[in-house]
């Protein structure tokens, strides 16, 4: 079954976001590249699962001690512009050689 959300979210914004994001790279780096064996990489993710992650966080639906601290701190607007900062990192993937 397919769930789609219909919420609507503020447009986010990476400037602002790459900005808000210092308070996220102790964990996840600045870069999105967690620097911790318990934190997921976040660069390159899509935006509405950030958002949805984030926002699960924030109300509680979703627990983590870290995330669900600093998650309530978090706007809507923080949250758009969080995700649409991490969305925004490009990744490149290199293929092992045989």
């Amino acid at each position: 079954m397919l769930a789609i959300s219909t919420t609507a979210h503020a447009a986010g914004n990476a400037k602002n976001g790459r900005q808000k994001a210092l308070q996220c790279q102790t964990c996840h780096g600045l870069d999105g590249l967690s620097k911790l064996p318990e934190a997921p990489h976040i660069a390159g993710q899509p935006e509405p699962y950030l958002i949805k992650s984030m926002t699960d966080f924030k109300n509680g639906t979703r627990q983590n001690d870290m995330m669900t601290f600093v998650a309530k701190e978090l706007s809507d607007q923080d949250i758009a512009d969080l995700a649409a900062y991490y969305a925004s990192i490009e990744l490149s993937v290199t293929v092992p050689k045989r």
